[in-house]
Formats: structure tokens, C-alpha cells, sequence
């Protein structure tokens, strides 16, 4: 049986762009969860009471870039934490599956060389 650091050798370099694609896409997703839409939303009603307020353009628009800014970086900031996560994750499925296929592939290697044999031995008289 082939040693775990010999299947992660054979983990092909399109093998990892799989997983890093499936990580991105994952991460992507995972990016604009609940709590950055709670934010904006925040930003939202407090723009809405500053503008019922009469409060002023020049200071309603900083206050609304810099929120939506944050909300941006927040989101930015989780997709980047939840793509290394998913990259890990795709990696060990994959790594799984392989060894799998690896470890069928050499009891069907053994099948066949134990029949050739009882045949062999069948062929000799």
C-alpha cells in the first residue's frame, strides 16, 4: 500500500487548481453572509435618519462611502479567510479520493494476479 506522503506527491498540479477553483467559488459565496447585510442594512437606516434629520449631503455622503467601504472590506476579509479554509478542505477530499481509487486499483491488481496464478497453476500439470 503506497504511503500517505507518496499519494500527496501524486496529487496533480490540475488536481489543486480544481480545489483552488471549487475553494474560490465556495468562498465567494461564503463572502456576503448575514452579517455584512446586517451591516449594510445598518448603513442604510442610518443614512435614511440623517437624511429625515436634515442633516446635510457633504456629511451624509463620507458617512455612507466609509460604511459601504467597510462593509466591502469586511466581506473582502471573510472570503479571504474562508478561501484557505475551503483550499484545505478541497485538498484533503481530493487527496481522500485518490487514495481511495489507488487503494482499489491494487486489490484489483491482486485479484488478477492471484487468478493468473490459480490458472497458471491449473495450466501445470
Amino acid at each position: 500500500m503506497l504511503a500517505k506522503a507518496e499519494v500527496t506527491k501524486q496529487v496533480s498540479p490540475e488536481m489543486e487548481r480544481t480545489a483552488a477553483q471549487r475553494a474560490q467559488d465556495r468562498a465567494k459565496a461564503a463572502r456576503w453572509d448575514l452579517d455584512v447585510a446586517v451591516f449594510f442594512f445598518a448603513i442604510l437606516a442610518t443614512v435614511m435618519i440623517l437624511l429625515f434629520q436634515g442633516i446635510g449631503v457633504e456629511v451624509m455622503a463620507p458617512a455612507a462611502i466609509f460604511g459601504l467601504a467597510m462593509g466591502w472590506l469586511m466581506g473582502w476579509r471573510k472570503g479571504k479567510q474562508t478561501y484557505e479554509r475551503f483550499y484545505d478542505e478541497e485538498l484533503s477530499k481530493l487527496e481522500k479520493e485518490l487514495e481511495k481509487t489507488i487503494s482499489a486499483l491494487e486489490e484489483i491488481i491482486e485479484e488478477r494476479v492471484q487468478k493468473a496464478r490459480g490458472e497458471k497453476d491449473k495450466a501445470t500439470p
